[in-house]
């Protein structure tokens, strides 16, 4: 098998004995501190096309059409309302939440209540020295793609290369990944010393700094996304790397099974290679991108370090794939790099005494403590795209790797001229990548189709679920799905279903509708959180679709885990509802004149009372009324539809 490369041209020597490196808080390693909750919201904002419904039932009727808990918080001007959910999300799931609901006939308006910040600079201590990230010239216009997003966690990047350590700046963003050379578990980098006695580059850990490294966190460098997985895939080890491995960590890493490695659980919606070799593309790579591309999977590949036609390097010449020539600090074709018809889009790789500032380590031949380094290289170009790649898929999930790839171009910053080695379009590709432009170029994704009414939500993916005895539950995301028959109980995940439906997206487990319609013998009286009232002494049950649990219950009850001693259906809306005995006709000297919200009549002045089951409250009423709270000054049974009464004796009249 030929053996690719790796694509780094230099390491700056001088850097080692620099004064940045030198002092004591470039020598310390980073704490692992947490990406900040900055690109999240639980809130949304919601106008009824009924203003004068109660905002109260009609957003828990509309969130429990949709498995979703809608919690009204307080009206706001203009006639809306402030809704929150049970929990927070990206604000790119958010607008596809949004999206659903705005599909209700009775809503007028959705949005995410987004939260709004200053203009966005991450407080990194390096920030400043990454000028490849914000110098007009030569850089790829980040702080204005941060403004818009930071990254979703349900994205993963793949860094198929020589691994990645767990350095302090990246540790916490690392997914399980897989080392394809010691064909085992982990895709960590024990060092690739040793060839025509070179020391230890770690390449893949200064590869996967730029594209994710912990961002905002007042330490270290900053990452292009600070939001998205990275998934470390060892290919590449002493003097480089099989092609079969890569073509195989390329399968793995986008969740296409490989004979004898466990399942990748998290496919990647990006794939960065940083590698190469001479030769146009083979067979086997370009079998492989055809696979991952097939999946969903961007993959972006490094142009080549040789000044010459990429063409003649592999994978840069496989079609399908973004291959990414490198510029230097002012804009100009960096000396080394590959060119030609071949090349999609440049990126900032480093130049003269520039270079690209990311993660390191220490160690001459195994692992020794962190640090930070300038490498140079179309190595070091690639993640900058891939990195915007990834923010696009977190704005709009649904783009195809050709739709990722062609918006990348048609926004890219046209090249500088008088750099001394300016690029052109024939030579450099459309331009340099452009963060900003990109992202702000993109809409938010189409609104999924309403809910099939067929089905219904009975859990999230990562959840699990109850049915009722044996039922038949699909498991993804309109319009592909797969089905199994599944008896009492499950779990929503593509281990569950044994395999992934659609990769890269958010899916959801239903159940056929046959199985979830309430028999007629019981009848709704809350829904989860709110308290009850029942007649006397009564039997309810507490759930959704096929999964109840029951218990006897006198005068009042609370719809609540607590109150019934369990979660019938975790992560699904619940409701209570009582035996159809506990809604008979009222009982012997009274009669029911009016139901709640009516007006109603009556012969001079009589004793109504108002409310349901054993909850009531009765005033004297003279000639007519309203069968309302305003009216009898109270609510009697708080979430329960009521109704008036009139003793026996009471002529009535109904209007």
């Amino acid at each position: 098998m030929r053996r690719l490369s790796l694509l780094l041209l230099s390491v700056i020597a001088s850097l080692f004995s620099s004064p940045a490196l030198a002092g004591t808080e470039m020598g310390k390693a980073p704490s692992a501190a947490s990406v900040p909750d900055i690109d999240t919201t639980d809130r949304f904002i919601v106008k009824l096309r009924d203003p004068s419904a109660d905002p109260r039932a009609a957003l828990a009727a509309i969130g429990g059409t949709f498995g979703e808990r809608l919690e009204h918080v307080r009206r706001m001007s203009g006639g809306a309302h402030v809704v929150r959910i049970g929990r927070r999300v990206m604000n790119v799931e958010a607008r596809a939440v949004a999206g659903r609901l705005r599909s209700d006939p009775r809503v007028a308006l959705v949005e995410p209540d987004v939260v709004l910040h200053p203009m966005l600079v991450p407080n990194d201590t390096m920030y400043a020295q990454q000028w490849h990230y914000y110098e007009p010239q030569g850089g790829i216009n980040l702080p204005g793609a941060w403004d818009r997003t930071t990254g979703a966690g349900s994205i993963t990047v793949a860094v198929i290369d020589t691994g990645v350590l767990p350095h302090a700046d990246l540790a916490s963003r690392l997914a399980p990944g897989y080392d394809f050379v010691a064909r085992v578990a982990g895709g960590s980098d024990p060092g690739d010393y040793g060839c025509n006695g070179s020391t230890s580059s770690w390449h893949g850990t200064h590869v996967a700094g730029t594209i994710g490294a912990i961002s905002n966190n007042a330490n270290g460098v900053t990452g292009v996304n600070w939001g998205s997985r990275i998934l470390p895939v060892r290919v590449l080890g002493r003097c480089g790397g099989y092609t079969s491995d890569i073509a195989d960590g390329m399968r793995w890493a986008a969740g296409i099974d490989v004979t004898g490695v466990p399942r990748n659980p998290l496919p990647a919606r990006v794939e960065n290679l940083s590698l190469g070799g001479a030769g146009s593309c083979s067979s086997t790579l370009q079998s492989a991108v055809n696979d991952v591309l097939a999946r969903g999977t961007v993959v972006v590949v490094a142009a080549g370090n040789s000044s010459a036609d990429a063409a003649n390097t592999q994978p840069a010449s496989c079609t399908g794939v973004i291959a990414v020539a490198a510029t230097t600090r002012n804009g100009g074709r960096a000396s080394y790099s590959n060119f030609g018809s071949r090349v999609t889009i440049s990126a900032p790789g480093g130049g003269g005494n520039d270079g690209v500032l990311s993660t390191l380590n220490t160690g001459t031949t195994t692992p020794a403590a962190d640090t930070y380094a300038w490498f140079q290289g179309t190595s070091m170009a690639t993640p900058h795209v891939s990195g915007v790649a990834s923010l696009m898929l977190s704005l709009d999930p649904t783009l195809t790797p050709a739709q990722v790839a062609q918006r990348l171009q048609q926004s890219a910053r046209p090249f500088p001229s008088g750099t001394g080695s300016d690029c052109t379009v024939a030579v450099c590709g459309a331009g340099i990548v452009d963060a900003a432009a990109i992202v702000n170029a993109i809409a938010p994704p189409p609104a999924p189709p309403p809910p099939d009414p067929g089905w219904t939500k009975i859990a999230d993916e990562g959840q699990a679920f109850t049915v009722s005895g044996t039922q038949t539950v699909r498991y993804g995301h309109a319009p592909y799905w797969i089905t199994r028959t599944v008896t009492n109980q499950g779990s929503c995940t593509n281990a569950f279903f044994a395999t992934d439906p659609i990769v890269g997206t958010v899916k959801q487990c239903e159940v056929m509708v046959s199985a979830v319609s309430p028999p007629a013998a019981w009848t709704k009286v809350a829904d989860e959180g709110q308290v009850f009232n029942v007649a006397g002494a009564q039997t309810v049950r507490y759930g959704s679709g096929t999964a109840w649990v029951t218990r006897n219950v006198v005068d009042s009850g609370e719809c609540t885990n607590s109150f019934f001693g369990t979660d019938p259906l975790y992560g699904v809306v619940k409701q209570c509802e009582v035996s159809a005995s506990s809604t008979a006709p009222p009982p012997p000297g009274w009669t029911q004149i009016a139901t709640e919200g009516q007006l109603f009549s009556v012969a001079g002045t009589q004793t109504v009372r108002y409310g349901t089951g054993s909850a009531w409250l009765t005033r004297s009423v003279t000639n007519n009324g309203e069968c309302s709270n305003t009216f009898f000054g109270a609510d009697p049974a708080f979430g329960i539809v009521k109704r008036c009464e009139v003793a026996a004796s009471g002529s009535t009249a109904l209007r």
